[in-house]
């Protein structure tokens, strides 16, 4: 046996016995070089060794940390009914009514905290935009958008391996803006459209506003889009359009492999529906390496790709983009007759900002900050929460999925939770059925703190109340 796998043996039963417990830090390598006699290089290997075991966490300029390894991914569901249904949830009013307020603990926006985000030279080039260029900046923009701005995207398509033409990109008021587009575009009343389940409420509202209706398919924890589910689901109903979030789903977090995607697009290619992709979260891949699109996968020009700049860069500037393909001129028409064009300012403010900045660079910052928050969220569940509570592995993205023990009210816990000046999301919002009424979703965009933790260890005990 190698020296590094015997320390690390014995770190995994200092772990298994107990004697590290879940989140704490384990002895720097220095100190386990020293007090194990090896070397340094032998240290960082069975740390390393550890983490591809899943058992210890790095933690930038802090070391390696236990892994929460209590609690169990959330339990799989299919949807309640097979029937198409009309999209009706009134608890959304709820949330609307708190997205209003100020004074909450914003545990139920699935956003980064402006403090994770490059405020300072989105403000430079906001002023930059309006001393040097304020006619364009505040003249109104093409239907299409600036030309600037979408050759920056389009260039960000090329580097993960997806042809995207400048010419096809539409910019849109947000990711939402962009879905809201396509549906219209490529549906009519009546039509049937298939979501992912749970899934984003934002989606399930705008196909409702449309008139649609929806049909569910499992997102499975640690797995992604159940394309098994969906191929079966496509052969018994006629489906003119899916929505999918492949790259890291709210509020799961799970990432669909790149075989599944393949698999994902020739089934609905073979039945004739289009995908409609909302890929907001594929930057925020937690492991550093961004996942492809299905744009890259496309090879029958099915594929209608969102994407946003509100959960990297700024969610106020509310910028956002379709990638076309064959329904570009459509999507053109159907945007200037909605709003004629987006903002200018928002727009070339981005397009300055890309052109001065690495935004890699910003991107492996915020990409270790959010799997750094979630990490300390699960072990503040496994601390605070009570014994059953589940939760999700996210891969990636802004959310944590809990499920409550056996008579956990998601709902009710909400509701205690604001009372306590805290927010969160309740799971019923996230099924068109009002399904996961036992669930809960907690974003990680917010910076961990002492705050944080008390408030984790409240709706903690509010969990426990409610379960008597």
């Amino acid at each position: 046996m190698l020296l590094y796998e015997r320390l690390a043996g014995e770190l995994r039963t200092q772990i298994a016995q107990g004697a590290l417990h879940a989140g704490e830090r384990l002895p720097s390598i220095r100190q386990l070089a020293q007090g194990h006699g090896v070397s340094v290089a032998t240290a960082v290997q069975a740390c390393l060794q550890l983490e591809r075991e899943g058992l210890a966490v790095a933690r930038p300029r802090s070391g390696y940390f236990v892994r929460a390894m209590a609690l169990q991914p959330p339990t799989a569901r299919s949807p309640r009914r097979r029937v198409p249904g009309i999209v009706s949830n009134p608890a959304l009013q709820n949330v609307l009514d708190m997205l209003a307020r100020s004074d909450l603990l914003p545990l139920h926006s699935a956003t980064p905290t402006p403090a994770l985000l490059p405020q300072s030279a989105l403000t430079a080039s906001l002023a930059r935009c309006l001393r040097h260029g304020a006619s364009a900046a505040l003249d109104y923009a093409p239907p299409q958008g600036h030309l600037v701005l979408r050759r920056q995207i389009a260039q960000r398509y090329a580097q993960v391996g997806a042809a995207v033409a400048p010419d096809e990109i539409v910019i849109t008021a947000g990711a939402m803006e962009a879905i809201n587009l396509a549906l219209r575009v490529v549906t009519a009343p009546g039509d049937v459209v298939l979501v992912e389940t749970p899934t984003y409420h934002g989606i399930l509202q705008t196909v409702a506003a449309l008139q649609l209706k929806v049909l569910e398919v499992p997102n499975l924890p640690g797995q992604g889009i159940d394309v098994a589910r969906l191929e079966q689901l496509l052969q018994q109903n006629t489906v003119r359009a899916a929505i999918v979030v492949p790259n890291f789903n709210n509020p799961l977090g799970s990432l669909t492999s790149d075989v599944d995607k393949q698999a994902l697009l020739e089934s609905c290619a073979q039945h004739g529906t289009v995908v409609i992709e909302d890929d907001i979260y594929g930057e925020l891949a937690w492991s550093g390496q961004r996942p492809s699109p299905l744009r890259r996968w496309d090879r029958h020009g099915i594929v209608i790709s969102c994407g946003s700049f509100s959960k990297t860069l700024s969610p106020g500037l509310r910028v956002g983009w379709l990638a076309g393909g064959n329904w570009t001129d459509a999507l053109i028409r159907a945007k200037y007759f909605s709003t004629v064009g987006s903002a200018s300012l928002p727009q070339l403010a981005i397009a300055d900002y890309l052109q001065r900045h690495d935004l890699e660079r910003h991107l492996r910052r915020l990409r270790r900050t959010l799997a750094d928050n979630g990490q300390r969220l699960h072990e503040a569940v496994t601390r605070h929460w009570p014994a059953g509570t589940r939760a999700s592995e996210p891969q990636g993205g802004l959310s944590l999925w809990l499920q409550l023990p056996a008579g956990g009210d998601g709902s009710a816990l909400f509701e205690a939770a604001l009372a306590k000046g805290i927010g969160t999301s309740p799971g019923v919002l996230f099924s068109s059925r009002g399904d996961y009424a036992d669930c809960l979703r907690l974003s990680c965009g917010l910076p961990w703190n002492e705050r944080l933790d008390h408030a984790l260890k409240r709706l903690g005990q509010l969990a426990a109340h409610q379960l008597g």
